[in-house]
């Protein structure tokens, strides 16, 4: 058994023993409950519909009709975001933001599965969204901006939350064939008291680059002892990766020529797995109601740095317990989040470097680079008090958060090497820091006012502070030069307004938003994480949903952003960013739409089209992308005794472009995007 489910089995003995007293004391079916508004999946409590904060919703019909193998299928369906593909399961993310890269890249966006965090606040994946079954998700909730104060650490830009399938969402079976080898199966079961839930999927996938393909296992398991609504559930989710990693390919244009099939580091892999173990559980306490939900986690991967100089290869890992606690009565809702997590980091270099440059070779010596241990403690309060007044509502929140560093190396401290000699041309590249304890508070706070208009437009206002804190790899993952006391909690404060319509059918929601982030980490072009910078962030995002006569609907979103520099430097890698200048890989228009048809009554049709503008590859803005519009077809067909069969044509027109294109050490690099591919699959659903 891996070790990181292992590590479950004690908490979920643990977790038994309250679960089977909660059965006998809980309320009965026939009582009111007062938390049923609840929205589980991003933990925002109240009616959704007196909220201000900026939400777009996927339900599970939608996420089986697009029938995603990775989640930059699923989220280009929301408005303003974009889950930037790499190599096989590999994302980056971004909402009202750039592609970022880096601990940033994951430390900027926080991503709940049923509730909970699927990472500690300080040791987030960089490829988070591949840990959560998105294929058989119930739901799926996109936050966009700062997010409430229920959120905390990481949520700087947004919160993308999903919710397992729910309770009566009936048995299926599945299997699914397609281009380069793709195979998937399916399957979700239910037993006839409600009591007991599975879904899981077993994917096989290779690709059109040469040796590149992955293995994906992913289950949840729900059980609830009295089988009804409201009772106390127990929740386990399992995931297990098995990649081999391609990288960029090289050169201007390398993208959509010959050398988009190349695999320059066929050596290269990431192994992972990743468990965790939640409790929901709510109850009357004096006159208002509490949702309490502990859970514990594990998780462990292994991978080829590839992409660096020496091919280091990194073993990470955590261990962590938290508990999630909320107590809502009538306007007010107070909370406490308490969470503790060890995680580790050794990074390896097999051999000598010869490839690089003299002073390389020498810089980056064989041995262990990293090998340290990193304790965590985290304490958050919040409250929020959500007040009818007259039609409109008002929403104040706030939140304090402290998050504690133990920091303990097993290597000689300093830019040396594993036995402690000095390296040359100045002393190794990687530097350790001495074992050191840190702490880091910040606070979030927002102001929201959502009024009707009439019965059916409503306008909603919302002013916001959110933060997150340096990653465990920023403060002690360092090169020589930089010092953990430069790094402090990156903190934005935000300004937004929407509009929102809903009648027969017809929904349509426009917002616009300003925010200016301080005191940001950014990854320049040679990898180093750089703090103290400042960005800007403006837009505009649409989102509609029209029925049209003849069984057609339509879909569609929009987001046009500008994001700049807000600060003039040089970064060590030798870029110079000029205050005003547009942030590099950040598209300024995403864009779908998609144009449904019931041909009759067993027959869908769906045509999409997704469309990303134009963005800089380097902090100079001297080098472009220009875009690219692709189109996919899917169908769905409905067979008797509960059978369907399901097409998928992705990419339609054959496009060649670049799922994503940049510009470091002196060359354009660029993940180049597949061709047309085809996806059949059958079904069977009770």
């Amino acid at each position: 058994m891996p070790p990181a489910f292992r590590f479950l089995l004690l908490p979920c003995l643990c977790l038994a023993a309250p679960l089977a007293a909660a059965s006998q004391t809980a309320p009965g079916a026939g009582e009111a409950r007062r938390l049923d508004a609840i929205t589980v999946s991003s933990r925002l409590p109240g009616d959704p519909a007196r909220r201000p904060e900026a939400v777009a919703r996927l339900d599970g019909e939608a996420v089986a009709r697009t029938g995603a193998s990775h989640a930059a299928e699923l989220l280009a369906r929301l408005p303003g975001a974009w889950a930037s593909r790499g190599s096989g399961q590999e994302q980056l993310l971004a909402l009202r933001s750039p592609v970022l890269t880096g601990p940033g890249a994951c430390g900027s966006f926080l991503v709940l599965d049923d509730g909970v965090p699927i990472r500690p606040a300080g040791l987030c994946n960089v490829n988070q969204l591949s840990e959560v079954n998105l294929r058989q998700a119930g739901r799926v909730e996109l936050l966009r901006g700062p997010g409430s104060a229920v959120h905390g650490s990481n949520a700087l830009h947004g919160v993308v939350a999903v919710a397992p399938p729910a309770f009566g969402s009936g048995t299926a079976f599945g299997l699914e064939a397609g281009r380069h080898g793709l195979r998937r199966g399916l399957l979700s079961l239910e037993d006839a008291a409600g009591r007991l839930r599975l879904d899981g999927h077993a994917t096989r996938a290779g690709s059109f680059r040469a040796d590149e393909g992955y293995r994906l296992e992913q289950a949840s398991l729900q059980w609830r002892p009295r089988g009804e609504a409201g009772s106390p559930r127990l929740a386990l989710a399992l995931h297990r990766l098995d990649q081999d990693t391609a990288g960029f390919v090289r050169g201007e244009g390398a993208w959509r020529d010959h050398r988009r099939f190349a695999n320059e580091n066929p050596e290269a892999f990431r192994e992972a797995e990743a468990a965790r173990l939640l409790l929901h559980h709510e109850r009357p306490l004096g006159a208002g109601w509490l949702l309490v939900r502990p859970y514990a986690r594990g998780e462990s991967q292994t991978f080829l740095q590839h992409f660096n100089l020496g091919q280091p290869l990194e073993e990470n890992g955590s261990r962590s317990l938290g508990l999630q606690s909320l107590f809502e009565h009538e306007a007010l809702r107070l909370g406490l989040d308490l969470e503790g997590a060890e995680g580790w980091l050794r990074q390896t270099q097999a051999r000598p470097l010869s490839s690089g440059t003299p002073a390389q070779n020498a810089q980056r010596p064989a041995g262990r680079h990293y090998d340290y241990r990193v304790d965590i403690a985290q304490l958050a309060l919040f409250g929020e008090w959500l007040q009818p007044l007259g039609p409109g509502t008002l929403l104040l929140g706030a939140r304090g958060e402290t998050l504690r560093y133990r920091y303990d190396t097993r290597l000689p401290a300093g830019n040396l090497r594993e036995d402690g000699s000095a390296c040359g041309f100045g002393g190794c590249l990687y530097l350790r820091p001495e074992d050191r304890r840190d702490r880091f508070q910040a606070a979030a706070f927002q102001l929201g006012w959502r009024q009707p208009l009439d019965a059916h437009w409503a306008f909603s206002a919302r002013a916001a502070r959110a933060f997150r804190f340096p990653q465990a790899t920023e403060l002690y993952r360092l090169q020589r030069g930089q010092t953990v006391e430069a790094f402090a909690p990156e903190t934005a404060h935000s300004l937004e307004a929407g509009l929102r319509y809903g009648r027969e059918g017809l929904a349509l929601a426009l917002d616009a938003y300003a925010m200016r982030k301080r005191d940001v980490i950014l990854r320049d072009a040679a990898g180093l994480s750089v703090p103290g910078a400042a960005t800007e962030h403006l837009g505009i995002e649409f989102e509609l949903r029209l029925p049209l006569p003849g069984a057609f609907s339509l879909e569609a979103n929009l987001a046009w952003s500008d994001q700049r520099y807000a600060f003039d430097g040089l970064l060590p890698g030798g870029e110079q960013v000029r205050r005003g200048a547009r942030i590099d890989t950040a598209p300024e228009w995403l864009g779908g739409l998609r144009l449904g048809r019931r041909v009759h009554e067993r027959l869908d049709l769906e045509l999409e089209g997704q469309w990303q503008g134009g963005y800089p590859l380097d902090a100079a803005n001297t080098r472009r992308y220009g875009g690219h519009v692709l189109w996919h077809l899917r169908s769905r067909l409905a067979l008797d005794e509960g059978w369907s069969l399901s097409l998928r044509l992705l990419n339609l027109t054959d496009r060649h472009y670049a799922e994503r294109l940049d510009f470091a050490f002196g060359e354009e690099r660029a993940f180049p995007g597949a061709g047309r591919s085809l996806f059949l699959g059958i079904e069977r659903r009770d």
